[in-house]
């Protein structure tokens, strides 16, 4: 609390009271000086960033050309192939929240939501997870590594890739603690549930003898770690200066978008009043 009975940290306009972070507009608010990543997840995003792009490329070495399961592999599969050997349109069911249409569909809904709640930078992370996570999987991995399965190629998993990609971006998205205890339970259920989902995309594939188990495993690095490079990208300097509007720019420092105070008002010296009549004071008079 500061001198005028309010919360540190905001600010006051036209007599009402902005929540720090807040900005005035046209028609709302935007919630432009809130990153994604808190700074001391940053280190851990990037450390996360690394370990997936390693696991990749481990990975791709090891299955490089391969046409047939290794030991591993067949172990894994084997007993979920034969649990939806006989029910391939559930195997189908599980598998398809993974494939174009319903992960671009998702992936308008959250970004949507960001941008009525005014936040524009989760907004570009939910429109670009998916196909920059797609792109990395079908555009690059796939023909460099050629892991065949059944005559298809199928290093790494793009539908694993797109349902993993979507649920680190709604991750990402629901860091920030929320005040509210509903809030607070939906912040653990959201994510939950699109893992749960992406798992189960997971065993359809299996099931349906598109993937490998690693392959599905290595689809997930490459979606986590494409929303952990955004998600960095995003939350950098010039970016965040970019994604700003500019009827803020006036109101943001800078460094990420902080506000500083008004420099105090000056006045010019002028001459020696009289502090009860207010009038000018005859020097040569007196």
């Amino acid at each position: 609390m500061d001198e005028t009975g309010l919360p540190s940290g905001g600010d006051l306009r036209h007599g009402r009271y902005l929540r720090p972070g807040r900005y005035p507009l046209s028609g709302g608010s935007l919630r432009s000086g809130r990153p994604l990543l808190a700074a001391s997840a940053r280190p851990w995003a990037g450390a996360l960033l690394a370990c997936c792009v390693i696991l990749v490329i481990v990975l791709g070495a090891i299955f490089a050309r391969q046409s047939t399961a290794d030991w591993f592999d067949h172990a894994v599969d084997a007993p979920v192939v034969g649990w939806l050997g006989g029910h391939r349109g559930l195997a189908r069911w599980l598998a398809a929240p993974g494939s174009l249409i319903p992960a671009v569909l998702l992936s308008a809904a959250v970004a949507v939501a960001c941008l009525l709640a005014g936040r524009l930078n989760g907004a570009v992370l939910a429109m670009t997870a998916v196909p920059v996570a797609e792109g990395v999987t079908e555009g690059l991995l796939k023909p460099l590594v050629h892991r065949t399965l059944l005559g298809g190629i199928s290093y790494p998993s793009g539908h694993t890739t797109a349902s993993v990609a979507l649920a680190a971006t709604v991750t990402v998205l629901l860091l920030v603690p929320p005040r509210p205890a509903m809030a607070r339970v939906a912040r653990a259920a959201i994510p939950a549930a699109a893992y749960a989902l992406a798992v189960g995309v997971a065993i359809g594939l299996i099931g349906l003898r598109w993937h490998y188990f690693t392959d599905t495993v290595a689809g997930a690095a490459v979606g986590i770690g494409t929303v952990c490079g955004l998600a960095l990208i995003l939350d950098s300097r010039v970016v965040r200066r970019r994604l700003t509007p500019r009827s803020t720019a006036a109101d943001l420092g800078p460094r990420h978008g902080r506000r500083h105070p008004p420099p105090a008002s000056r006045t010019e010296p002028g001459p020696a009043s009289d502090p009860v009549s207010r009038r000018p004071l005859d020097l040569k008079s007196a």
